[in-house]
């Protein structure tokens, strides 16, 4: 099994005993290129590529390793860990997170820094590592499954501890978006105003951001407002600038126009997501150093990209010099994407006693849902992915089949929308999700076993258009999980059929049967017996028999990885059709699969038949 990728970052490990250094050394291999070892004197291990020192007492390795690294990890009581950190406390924002593994390694406890410091992220990735450890995380929004202000990957200000226990402790919030942002679920005591006005001052008293009610408001917005004390603002990544400058512009002179463009236009820099310019300005020092204090990675184009962008304010000069009539418009325009507005037009530097050496403009992406969906796997909990469960966390609106929703409900977040209905209803739940996604929201549309795979992403996806991000999370098919439990059927080339009748023709289903019968590949059978469709299985295995022995292996599974599991091997001459289900999943081997001690095994080669 691989261990979980480590947080980014680079991460100290710091122990004093035989049993900590041994710990140590665990995370040390799994994680060589994040982690730096500081040795407290003891005998040496495996280190990683951050390089080991020391040796020196543990007071020393700590101070070093909070000093020198994103996140420590203490394999020492938390009483020794809280007297070691105490006196290097400075400030939430800059501190290291600090996790704290016991002796036995029974908890991984996120001790400092659980959310900025990443280290509740830290001590689940250690619990993974360390086999039977457990991790501990007190964050009050972790504990209550409630999403942290600081964990959604987005730029945070104003009283965002004051709106957060607010949330937490069931207070009236409002939440007022100014851009669409699909934000995972928020509990009920968070209500929506709909205010698209970014002008207003209706929604928050003005620019100190109170509610007229003196509650407590979340704001979503790239407008720069001065929050006041019960007034947290998400920052939106909405805005690009683009930038165009003579050869040698001074970085201030670049960086000061940028600044007064931004602020000119009541907009907040937390909300630009990239600095954009054409390819042949990609290593001028004041583009670059502009970039870098904003924060941002600087983009570039072609001048030929650029030349293609409608642009309000063409002009020869950036032509005959670069190649394109406009840079700063046509970069800021392309790196929002289609739809983008142009919300601050090309503006020149205004240095003093000489010519502008600078100009930028200001555009905002068009505001997008996402979709995720998600697969969840043939139906144990075990076999559910991390990714899945991550996405279904993220969302604020789920959309499923009612008894796919009932197997996931308790890892939903409080305040989750759920649209679920009943069979027959797919092109009704794609349909539904797509709605909810371009209406603004985070939303899950999810299927069993991987949603590509006779399930619900194709009508989503034909349903959805360009306007919505769209993401794909693979699931654990059902023949997998068939498979898995009959042995190896699908060592070799295979196929998968479904042979219900009702979207797609007998006549052609016929035909991939009768293919894949003379192509000599193990087949398995999808939706292969209802009550109504009771006939095509014996049809289908007729097909097959025609090119294969009666004692060819097959396997029939039902309710795979769920309650009630039943596996099967047997030959196709002796394969009852009466036992098999819509909850069924049937294998039939080719002329090469074999049964080995009770399991069904295709060889990957034909050699090995041969040597039979």
């Amino acid at each position: 099994m691989n261990a979980p990728n480590a947080p980014a970052g680079l991460i100290g490990l710091v122990s004093a005993t035989a049993a900590g250094r041994r710990a140590r050394d665990r995370l040390a291999a799994a994680w060589p290129e994040a982690v730096r070892v500081y040795d407290t004197g003891g005998a040496g291990g495996a280190h990683g590529a951050g390089g080991t020192d020391g040796p020196g007492t543990v007071r020393e390795a700590v101070t070093r390793a909070f000093a020198e690294c994103d996140r420590l990890v203490c394999f020492l009581a938390t009483g020794a860990t809280v007297r070691l950190i105490a006196p290097l406390l400075a400030d939430k924002a800059d501190d290291p997170g600090v996790v704290c593994v016991d002796e036995a390694q029974q908890y991984a406890v996120a001790l400092l820094g659980g959310h900025a410091g990443g280290a509740n992220d830290l001590a689940h990735a250690v619990a993974e590592v360390l086999p039977g450890c457990r991790p501990v995380v007190t964050t009050a929004t972790d504990a209550t499954g409630v999403p942290g202000l600081d964990t959604l990957g987005l730029p945070v200000e104003g009283s965002v501890a004051a709106v957060s226990r607010a949330v937490l402790d069931g207070e009236p919030v409002r939440l007022v978006r100014h851009h669409i942002l699909p934000l995972p679920a928020l509990p009920p005591n968070v209500t929506e105003t709909t205010d698209n006005d970014t002008e207003s001052d209706d929604w928050g008293g003005g620019n100190s951001g109170e509610g007229a009610d003196g509650g407590y408001t979340l704001l979503v917005t790239d407008r720069a407002v001065a929050p006041g004390d019960r007034t947290a603002v998400l920052r939106p990544p909405t805005l690009a600038v683009g930038v165009g400058a003579s050869r040698g512009a001074p970085a201030e002179e670049v960086a000061a126009l940028v600044g007064q463009a931004l602020a000119d236009a009541g907009l907040s820099p937390l909300s630009v997501t990239e600095l954009a310019t054409v390819e042949a300005k990609a290593g001028e020092e004041g583009v670059v150093e502009t970039a870098r204090r904003l924060g941002v990675p600087l983009r570039t184009y072609p001048a030929d990209e650029l030349a293609a962008v409608p642009v309000p304010h063409p002009s020869d000069a950036p032509l005959a010099a670069v190649g394109t009539p406009s840079v700063a418009e046509a970069a800021a325009l392309l790196a929002c994407g289609e739809g983008a507005e142009l919300v601050v037009p090309k503006r020149k530097s205004a240095p003093e006693g000489r010519a502008a050496m600078a100009t930028c403009a200001v555009a905002r992406r068009r505001p997008r849902g996402r979709l995720a969906v998600v697969g969840l796997g043939p139906g144990a909990r075990d076999l559910l992915t991390p990714r899945a469960r991550d996405e279904l966390r993220r969302a604020s609106v789920v959309v499923g089949l009612d008894q796919y929703v009932d197997q996931i409900r308790d890892l939903l977040r409080p305040g989750t929308r759920v649209l679920e209905s009943g069979l027959g209803a797919e092109e009704e739940r794609a349909r539904t999700a797509v709605a909810e996604a371009r209406a603004g929201r985070a939303v899950a549309l999810i299927g069993s076993g991987d949603a590509g795979v006779y399930a619900m992403a194709s009508p989503a996806l034909a349903e959805a258009s360009a306007d919505i991000d769209v993401v794909g999370v693979p699931g654990v098919t059902a023949a997998l999980a068939a498979a898995a439990l009959l042995g190896a059927p699908l060592g070799h080339d295979h196929v998968s059929i479904s042979l219900s009748d009702l979207h797609t023709p007998w006549e052609v289903i016929e035909r991939r049967v009768r293919a894949a019968a003379e192509s000599d590949l193990v087949v398995t059978f999808y939706n292969p017996r209802s009550r109504g469709r009771d006939w095509q299985l014996p049809k289908a295995l007729a097909l097959l028999a025609g090119h294969r022995a009666p004692h060819t292996p097959a396997g029939v599974v039902r309710n795979a990885s769920r309650p009630g599991e039943r596996t099967t091997v047997t030959t196709l001459g002796e394969l009852d059709p009466a036992s098999v289900d819509m909850m069924t999943v049937v294998t039939v081997g080719n002329t090469a699969t074999r049964t080995v001690a009770g399991r069904m095994v295709t060889p990957r080669g034909y050699r090995w038949q041969e040597s039979r």
